[in-house]
């Protein structure tokens, strides 16, 4: 296992190297020009060729993404060019700690009610308990975040408008404002972990390891418990990486529509303003991200089920 996390760990300066060269060929490419952007309707040749050489433009391209190689072996990502020359690891951090917390929330949320409700579906297997859980979990697998928002929101006005306390339209800090953005994140991850366990629960049942401990006499409880939920839970360790990946696609939409200061929204605004630093660094920071992730979710698989033998 040891082994396998160096590998792991050694392949992600390759991968970095990669995402990072795209972003910033990407960004080298597109037209405009951002420090044009950023003087607005001024046109002074003297700022603007200083303001180029502040930021390393004036250097070939080559050149320009080799001291950015560099400023990322120190923890340096850059200055902004549109937050007044702010560092970009100041931006992207503070960011983070907001994305996280919302993310962890909506996580936790989906897997504590969609891992239950998926077992409650599979004991009762072709019954109206299934039907009655299982056709709003699909639902909200199918609803996209951009869908359910704006019937959220719709849902929110007409509550308000009834004179009963209704919920923050946007913005970030109290606990009212937490309400809908996680909902909408949670929504799609808790249809599918609640289709995942039910299918996984319905397979095991299925097994002759199931069948034989209820030809021994154990009790149903016993059986549930101890043969089919242990192997049944086996595989949804596997989809909390990806939907990890699922939370943080979901999160720029979400966090621009309700305003909230996370890394989705930081980046967005990038994108609109042409703060190339700011997009590069949030591609560094989610890439590191998700290759740990997927590396913790393939070790604790493994530390679960030792049969698992883990591959570079």
């Amino acid at each position: 296992m040891l082994e396998v996390i160096i590998r792991r760990l050694v392949s992600l300066p390759l991968v970095l190297v990669t995402v990072t060269f795209l972003t910033f060929i990407a960004g080298f490419l597109a037209p405009g020009d951002p420090i044009l952007s950023m003087m607005g309707n001024q046109r002074n040749q003297v700022v603007y060729g200083n303001l180029r050489h502040l930021y390393g433009l004036d250097l070939p391209w080559y050149e320009q993404y080799w001291q950015y190689l560099l400023g990322l072996l120190h923890g340096d990502l850059g200055m902004s060019y549109r937050y007044a020359q702010r560092p970009v690891s100041h931006l992207i951090f503070g960011g983070v700690k907001v994305s996280l917390a919302l993310g962890g929330v909506a996580l936790g949320l989906s897997l504590l009610i969609g891992i239950p409700l998926g077992m409650y579906a599979a004991f009762h297997h072709n019954g109206w308990g299934e039907r009655l859980s299982m056709v709003p979990m699909l639902a909200l697998f199918a609803i996209p975040s951009f869908v359910l928002i704006p019937i959220l929101q719709w849902i929110n006005y007409r509550i308000y408008l009834t004179g009963w306390p209704s919920l923050p339209a946007a913005g970030w800090g109290s606990p009212q404002n937490w309400v809908m953005p996680v909902i909408v994140l949670a929504a799609g991850n808790l249809g599918y972990i609640s289709r995942l366990t039910r299918a996984n629960v319905l397979d095991v049942l299925q097994q002759d390891y199931v069948r034989t401990a209820r030809g021994k006499g154990l009790p149903e409880k016993i059986v549930r418990n101890t043969h089919v939920l242990r192997n049944a839970m086996l595989p949804i360790v596997t989809v909390i990486g990806p939907a990890i990946g699922f939370l943080v696609t979901g999160a720029f939409v979400v966090e621009s529509l309700f305003s909230i200061p996370g890394v989705g929204f930081l980046s967005v605004h990038a994108v609109q303003q042409r703060d190339y630093p700011v997009i590069q660094g949030t591609v560094v920071v989610l890439t590191v991200a998700v290759v740990l992730m997927n590396l913790a979710t393939d070790l604790a698989y493994s530390v679960l089920d030792p049969r698992v033998r883990l591959d570079a």
